[in-house]
């Protein structure tokens, strides 16, 4: 009877969380997997057939170009927000509360500002004729016909700086509870203190570094508005390309089939390192017992 109880508690504990889940994520998703293997109809919207025309539109000749720059600037704009963040998540763990409190409040209040004029503030800091590129010609590091805007890496910059803080809340608020005292303990057995940040400190944070991964890495594969406005023609994510199929083609179902690439391309890593991590703890479970 007492287990009933608890199960019944747990049970609608966890209700609304799950109904929120399946309607607003679960759910959404089927629809774009099942709106792929539809058919176009002659005003833009879903037809009636069942077809695999949109996924062999994916062999667009175009598409390949698209979705290695798509992969390779997500995996670098996550892989450097994640490489800032650890130290600086580090430090704000250890700062009093009072400096913490205040350097926290700088990294959150860019999300006060219009994402939108933020990039347009990215657009006149970068423009050809703004004080920044002066300043880089006056000292040499760039020639006067140098482009900073329109091209590959003006996207990467702008969407470092955008998704930056989704990677330092979660990695700092692991931080936070961290035990310094063994990042001490292991500096008296005569570790370094870079060693013992390496061995110490990110093992003790691993689960703010995955939750960081898949919060910054998500977005920043689906991005279309920042390529849009400081990327040129050669600087086309897979974002913008379903953005231009949904409002300018109005082809509903190639964009879900794009949609759906993009999150099988998420997924499926995620869903590899996570049964890696189950091989492990198995492994390592195992290993105990037989020693016992």
């Amino acid at each position: 009877m007492k287990l009933k109880k608890i199960f019944s508690a747990n049970f609608f504990t966890g209700a609304p969380t799950f109904l929120w889940l399946t309607l607003f994520y679960a759910l959404p998703v089927i629809i774009v997997f099942v709106l792929s293997f539809r058919s176009v109809d002659p005003y833009g919207g879903i037809g009636t057939e069942w077809t695999l025309d949109s996924i062999r539109d994916l062999a667009n000749p175009n598409y390949p170009a698209i979705i290695w720059r798509t992969l390779w600037q997500g995996v670098v704009a996550t892989g450097v927000c994640i490489f800032l963040a650890i130290p600086i998540s580090y430090h704000l763990a250890r700062l009093s509360m009072r400096w913490r409190n205040l350097l926290l409040l700088l990294i959150v209040v860019p999300f006060w500002t219009n994402f939108l004029i933020r990039i347009y503030a990215w657009k006149v800091f970068l423009h050809p004729d703004g004080i920044f590129k002066q300043l880089l010609v006056l000292i040499g590091l760039v020639q006067p016909d140098t482009i900073l805007l329109y091209n590959q890496w003006a996207v990467l910059t702008v969407m470092i700086y955008t998704y930056i803080p989704f990677a330092i809340l979660p990695i700092y608020a692991i931080a936070e509870k961290f035990d310094f005292s063994l990042m001490d303990a292991a500096q008296d057995l005569g570790a370094s203190s870079f060693y013992a940040f390496c061995k110490v400190f990110i093992p003790g944070i691993s689960k703010g570094i995955g939750t960081a991964i898949m919060v910054v890495l998500i977005p920043a594969f689906g991005a279309y508005l920042i390529p849009s406005l400081v990327g040129g023609p050669g600087s086309e994510l897979l974002g913008d390309k379903i953005a231009q199929r949904v409002f300018v083609d109005r082809n509903l179902p190639h964009a879900s089939a794009l949609s759906a690439f993009l999150m099988l391309a998420v997924f499926l890593p995620m869903l590899g390192c996570w049964l890696y991590r189950k091989h492990l703890i198995r492994k390592e479970q195992e290993g105990k017992n037989a020693k016992m």
